[in-house]
């Protein structure tokens, strides 16, 4: 008779607790909490938008109701005279054609610097050169000012003889009458030199976050070192170079005391940029608003409605950029 030995059958391990009976009340609790937060601080945001437009429109609609003169085509100042007349056609030129030309010189240069400390600079040299231009970004405007007052006045006088000397044929760069170089070319270059660290900053960011496969694929296949910037980088960081742009724009849209400092205002429109002259709106703020009374400070803020608009037509303009052309957002690089 053959005799079996039991086998030791290990004890069945415990039923897991039901997860309906825990109760995750810590993280439910912190999400709701961090939802709360952040869409509070959208329609925070949203308030305070909506609340600066209310008052800016209704402080305009008083000063532009007694205005006797075209609010939009005006070439002229005078809310204190008697009919009050003033207009922003001045203004607006002024400061879309120094907006202008500061971006056309510090966007490029921005790029270049960016794409410099993100590929081209050694590591030791790149991150000091990054550190500065970051430094700079920090400087307050009306170190810009004086610097730009005492240094770059002085400096682009030769510069404006050379430009009128072999580029006057454009009329642009036609100088037509003698004076200091406090004109809409100096407070351009100005401003160049003021959102030059914020364009590069953010666009340095922007091409370091291109995909390392991308750029090691391209290696791969034999591109050079500009083939792969070109196929790869450029193309990736189209939208933060946009992004970088606009808040440079912005910038230069909205800059005071730099301005005030180095222009020289006149209410006369020219398209000789190198003639002295011209005025911007955040200027003619800074300039007038301390001896206005009542309603030149309504006249004041009537052209602050102006630049307010400006500034959301060009960052709606911007963001419609990005959103209708898919090749910008990076997913194509």
């Amino acid at each position: 008779m053959a005799f079996t030995t039991p086998i030791d059958t290990p004890p069945a391990p415990p039923a897991p607790p039901d997860r309906k009976e825990r109760p995750q009340t810590t993280g439910r609790v912190g999400d709701k909490v961090f939802v709360g937060l952040s869409r509070g601080s959208g329609i925070l945001l949203l308030v305070l938008m909506a609340s600066i437009a209310v008052f800016l429109s209704y402080r305009a609609a008083i000063a532009v109701s007694k205005d006797e003169g075209n609010f939009l085509t005006t070439f002229d100042w005078n809310p204190a005279g008697d009919p009050p007349v003033f207009g922003i056609a001045v203004l607006l030129f002024g400061t879309v054609v120094s907006s202008i030309i500061a971006m056309v010189i510090a966007v490029p240069i921005a790029v270049g610097i960016a794409l410099f400390i993100s590929h081209y600079a050694p590591r030791k040299l790149a991150a000091p050169i990054a550190y500065v231009v970051d430094l700079l970004a920090a400087v307050p405007s009306i170190v810009y000012g004086i610097w730009g007052a005492l240094v770059l006045v002085p400096y682009l006088e030769g510069l404006n003889l050379w430009l009128d000397q072999f580029f006057g044929w454009t009329y642009i760069f036609e100088k037509t009458e003698v004076g200091v170089a406090r004109s809409l070319f100096t407070v351009g270059v100005l401003l160049a030199i003021m959102i030059l660290p914020i364009v590069t900053s953010v666009s340095r960011e922007v091409f370091l976050q291109v995909p390392k496969m991308n750029e090691e694929a391209a290696l791969a296949l034999g591109a050079t070192r500009w083939e792969v910037i070109r196929l790869s980088v450029l193309p990736f960081g189209r939208s933060g170079i946009i992004s970088a742009s606009m808040l440079g724009l912005g910038r230069a849209l909205g800059e005071t005391m730099a301005v005030a400092t180095v222009l020289s205002p006149s209410f006369i429109i020219s398209l000789h940029v190198l003639n002295p002259g011209g005025g911007t709106f955040a200027q003619n703020i800074a300039a007038k608003f301390g001896e206005a009374d009542e309603f030149g400070r309504d006249a004041l803020i009537a052209s602050g409605l102006v630049l307010f608009v400006l500034t959301l037509l060009v960052n709606g303009a911007a963001r419609l950029i990005i959103a209708r052309r898919k090749e910008y957002s990076g997913a194509n690089a």
